[in-house]
């Protein structure tokens, strides 16, 4: 399933650009029906939760889509197309189902590239009172039953390959810093907390250029993107976990190290397939986290998304829980050896230009 790189000229519905679009869907769909079965067998509830939320989320970098909802008496209320299900899912944590997955349209703006989208599918699932472990092990699973259903044994992206039967390598953020940037991430830290000149001078020192008004978190993600990530998933899939606590905002801290967070990504070919954590439910200390983060944005001139109080209620009564993000269109993509996300999609999101 061969495709050229470049978006093509006529539009997606178009009989010619449908075809050679055809084997991706079909692949889509057994995939979609292989791991809702695979769920099914690990006794997991497939739940539905409301796109129009409250809130978006309140991720720092975060841009979302704004709506109105007015109600038959005129009253109007601000709504936004959640950029995940994260909320729902946990209010549903909270009433009391043990396992949950979703198959959900989710929205992020300023988002569209060869493997962004501005709609998208994320697969979404929680168990509650199980560890962070078990949603890895839950995730290198379906890797390999995303490719028995698209019938890949080697995933193929940019020059890269993994074999997605493998055994994941297991690499700390950390490890994977020194070993691929040269930087010692935790020596970044002063007493605990993220010290933004020492993480400058080491990525400088490394060779990475930073911007005047880059926080900890900016240096952060050019020193992964540029150094860590073109590495990770080579061969194999790679399991990076314990993420710095600056950079897992819903999740928990690491109990041998508060710096660090129980926070994991997995990535295949170099690219990042998914996310997870072991959830923080402590309603005060994510309320704090949500108002630093918006506080954030408001600075640097974004727009601060509302804190969903009925969210950090739901919290309070929320069991322990570890929970994970996987981007099923990504999935797709490297199951059925597509180039670009829009090849996996039914039909893209319109566009200037399409």
């Amino acid at each position: 399933m061969n495709a050229p790189s470049s978006p093509p000229s006529s539009p997606a519905w178009h009989s010619d650009v449908f075809a050679d679009r055809r084997p991706f869907l079909l692949a889509r769909n057994r995939i979609a029906a292989a791991a809702r079965h695979w769920f099914a067998a690990q006794d997991f509830i497939e739940a539905e939760t409301p796109i129009l939320q409250l809130s978006p989320g309140n991720e720092a970098h975060l841009e979302a889509f704004r709506t109105e909802l007015i109600e038959a008496d005129a009253a109007s209320l601000v709504l936004y197309l959640h950029a995940s299900p994260e909320f729902a899912m946990k209010k549903l944590l909270a009433a009391g189902e043990p396992r949950l997955f979703t198959l959900a349209r989710v929205f992020r703006n300023r988002e569209r590239s060869a493997t962004h989208h501005p709609e998208f599918t994320m697969l979404e699932w929680y168990r509650a009172r199980e560890p962070y472990r078990q949603v890895m092990d839950d995730a290198v699973a379906l890797l390999r039953v995303a490719a028995e259903a698209a019938g890949s044994s080697l995933w193929r992206r940019h020059g890269r390959e993994a074999d997605p039967f493998a055994e994941p390598e297991r690499l700390s953020v950390a490890d994977a810093f020194a070993r691929h940037a040269g930087i010692d991430l935790l020596a970044t830290f002063r007493g605990g907390e993220p010290n933004r000149s020492r993480f400058v001078a080491a990525a400088e020192a490394a060779g990475i250029g930073t911007a005047p008004d880059d926080g900890w978190s900016d240096v952060f993600s050019r020193v992964l993107s540029a150094r860590v990530e073109p590495h990770l998933g080579i061969g194999r899939p790679t399991i990076l976990d314990r993420y710095p606590a600056p950079e897992a905002a819903l999740a928990r801290p690491c109990q041998d190290d508060p710096r660090l967070a129980e926070r994991f990504e997995l990535y295949c070919c170099g690219v990042e397939l998914a996310n997870g954590f072991g959830e923080l439910t402590d309603a005060a200390e994510q309320g704090r986290r949500f108002g630093a983060a918006m506080e954030g944005r408001r600075a640097r001139g974004q727009e601060p998304y509302p804190i969903d109080e009925d969210f950090l209620d739901a919290l309070s009564a929320m069991p322990e829980a570890s929970g994970i993000a996987l981007g099923f269109d990504r999935l797709v993509m490297l199951a059925a050896g597509a180039e670009r996300i829009e090849q996996v999609l039914w039909l893209p999101v319109a566009g200037a230009g399409r």
